[in-house]
């Protein structure tokens, strides 16, 4: 195949997918724009207060870039004191900074999945972590129905298991707002298994100190449950964290390829999800009164049920949720129109941010309605 014969290729796909009404492209939005559409639950993207504090707190360091991987100098004071009051407010015996959330999955999912063992993930688990499956053999894999711990059950009991048993879920689900049942933890508990959460989109937004779905069912970490979140959406910030046993922790350092071969997380970026999560532990009667009452918006206006603050409102039809989120451009609101392959069917992707005034909120779920 000759290098115009791949070109054109290319082409003819992309011709494909914009007939389908499937093409992206990347656009910079107006600043005046109301944002109901980016993962920036609790607004703090835009505390200056916030960024200002992080900021001297980088400026006391002498090295104000992480210069290499953690395992060879590019750990900083910064990277540890954000571990270390993780790890303290979630409970858990360890932590461990991450460049992405991404990288995350697949340090977890490639490194603990071990010769013999078995993975069973939920099929609507994260793009990363869904790739990071293919690092494994294919009988290693198991994927389950989405939220569903019968078919996670049912599925356990009819596997001939001989090494270790994982389980992997998120806790609140990107694309539907679906929150994780209590019963996946449970049958962990029941079968020994080593619990990967991916608390992404529910840290900073549910449980009585908004620490995520631990929180919201009381339960108490212990050596087989592994969480992970990332700090680019509550914590408005960029990066992930990993938190585990002290056991798991010193294994993921020294197996994991994506946390070994890549440089240490940004220092500025530890340092502000650091402020951010102190904010977020010390505001977090009022940050939660914000979040009930969009709840209840949402629900009054557009009859959809959540414990997030995601709104996932189906369409079905790629070219209409286009025309309804650039309905909402024209009005001054920006949503998200998410289509195939992220979804099955067509959505509007509603985030109703606490920042987002009540009235702003009413007016878009209005528009989405009509």
């Amino acid at each position: 195949m000759t290098k115009f014969t791949e070109i054109l290729l290319y082409e003819k796909e992309l011709k494909a997918i914009k007939k389908s009404n499937l093409y992206r492209q990347r656009k910079i939005f107006d600043d005046e724009l109301i944002d109901l559409a980016s993962n920036d639950y609790l607004g703090l993207s835009s505390n200056e207060t916030l960024f200002k504090n992080a900021y001297e707190e980088v400026l006391k360091h002498k090295y104000h870039s992480p210069k290499a991987s953690i395992l060879v100098n590019g750990y900083s004071p910064i990277h540890k004191d954000f571990e270390d009051n993780l790890k303290e407010a979630n409970h858990f015996e360890d932590a461990l900074v991450v460049g992405s959330g991404f990288l995350a999955n697949i340090s977890l999912i490639e490194a603990l999945v071990r010769k013999g063992d078995t993975l069973f993930i939920d099929e609507e688990y994260h793009a990363s972590g869904i790739l990071a499956t293919k690092l494994l053999k294919k009988e290693q894999v198991v994927v389950f129905s989405h939220n569903s711990y019968h078919d996670l059950e049912n599925r356990i009991k009819t596997r001939d298991l001989k090494g270790r048993l994982i389980i992997a879920i998120e806790s609140i689900y990107s694309m539907n707002g679906n929150i994780a049942p209590k019963e996946i933890f449970d049958i962990a508990s029941k079968y020994d298994a080593l619990l990967i959460v991916d608390e992404a989109h529910s840290s900073g937004v549910l449980g009585d100190n908004l620490l995520g779905i631990y929180d919201y069912y009381n339960i108490k970490p212990n050596k087989n449950h592994i969480k992970m979140g990332t700090l680019g959406k509550a914590y408005g910030s960029y990066g992930a964290y990993i938190l585990a046993s002290k056991n798991i922790i010193d294994f993921l350092i020294n197996r994991a390829k994506a946390i070994i071969y890549t440089t240490a997380p940004s220092l500025f970026d530890m340092a502000l999800a650091n402020e951010s999560l102190k904010y977020i532990l010390s505001n977090k009667v009022e940050i939660k009164e914000k979040i009930k009452q969009r709840q209840q918006i949402v629900k009054d206006n557009l009859n959809v049920e959540t414990k997030s603050l995601i709104v996932a409102y189906e369409i079905g039809d790629n070219k209409k949720v286009l025309d309804i989120q650039s309905n909402l451009l024209e009005s001054g609101y920006i949503v998200g129109a998410i289509r195939q392959p992220t979804v099955k069917s067509a959505i509007i992707r509603l985030i109703s941010k606490i920042d987002v005034s009540v009235i702003d909120l009413q007016n878009v779920c209005n528009i989405i309605k009509k």
